[in-house]
């Protein structure tokens, strides 16, 4: 019973197949061209900011007791 419905649905999908596919407005390369354009334009904006941790010496922070969630990785020397 199972395997002729099955069979069925089959029949009737492989015959649906048959539609015709929606118009696009642009040639397929057109939309592949795109995307690479816009991830390459992310990608230089994201290679543009690789610059900010090199601007200036590394600071150590100190220990603030009023803080939330305060550094627990000083070791117990609370600079």
């Amino acid at each position: 019973m199972l395997s002729q419905q099955i069979a069925t649905i089959i029949a009737v999908v492989g015959e649906a197949g048959q539609e015709e596919l929606a118009p696009i407005w642009a040639p397929p390369w057109v939309f592949g061209a795109s995307i690479f354009a816009i991830l390459l334009v992310m990608l230089f904006v994201t290679l543009s900011y690789s610059n900010l941790g090199k601007r200036h010496a590394a600071v150590e922070e100190h220990a603030d007791p009023h803080r939330q969630h305060p550094n627990k990785h000083d070791n117990g020397h609370g600079h």
